[in-house]
């Protein structure tokens, strides 16, 4: 839970990134906008990366949050499914997350490459507990919850990152595809096959 005080830094931090850019976003613009002093900033933050930390973990949960809310399914398996679509979409929307891409893309490096952040531990954790709610009504194959979630976030990463070098296949058809990659990870195994 934050303050009024940090969320009026958090937006005005957002603000100054859409403007400007990451690069060019400094904690004196960010107080200016949030109507605070620069050490009421440097009393939460010790710099610009910290407060661009926590203003994407507040973003990305806010969607992951909502996404949980409302997406549903007949089984644990389409849930998931449609989550995991969903969250694709949502975060492709993000205006935050496009300005990222666009202009600062390393800066998703650690992430991908070096460790998760609270949002992909989030995300991993729902997931988890929907897998094994699936392994229960059978519509989710056997295997460890928690391997299966991170390979989930894997692909649905590189599904966020790299969808722009697909420029020329339709969005729609990807989409397909990547129902159909989620979905067929998680089918229990055909008996007989």
């Amino acid at each position: 839970m934050t303050d009024a005080t940090t969320e009026a830094i958090l937006d005005a931090t957002r603000a100054s990134v859409l403007d400007f850019g990451i690069r060019r976003t400094t904690l004196t613009d960010v107080a200016r906008r949030a109507g605070v002093s620069r050490m009421t900033v440097y009393r939460r933050y010790p710099d610009v990366d910290a407060v661009l930390r926590e203003l994407m973990t507040r973003e990305f949960g806010a969607a992951m949050a909502e996404i949980a809310q409302r997406v549903g399914g007949a089984d644990a398996r389409a849930r998931v499914v449609h989550r995991i679509l969903a969250s694709v979409e949502a975060m492709r929307a993000s205006a935050l997350m496009s300005k990222i891409l666009e202009a600062e893309p390393e800066l998703l490096l650690p992430y991908v490459l070096d460790r998760m952040g609270e949002t992909q531990r989030a995300a991993v954790a729902l997931v988890v507990g929907d897998v094994a709610d699936g392994q229960v009504d059978g519509s989710i194959r056997a295997g460890d919850p928690r391997v299966m979630a991170q390979a989930l976030l894997l692909v649905t990463q590189s599904f966020v990152l790299s969808g722009g070098i697909a420029d020329d296949v339709p969005e729609v058809a990807l989409r397909r595809e990547l129902e159909h990659a989620v979905d067929a990870m998680l089918a229990p195994e055909r008996r007989g096959a």
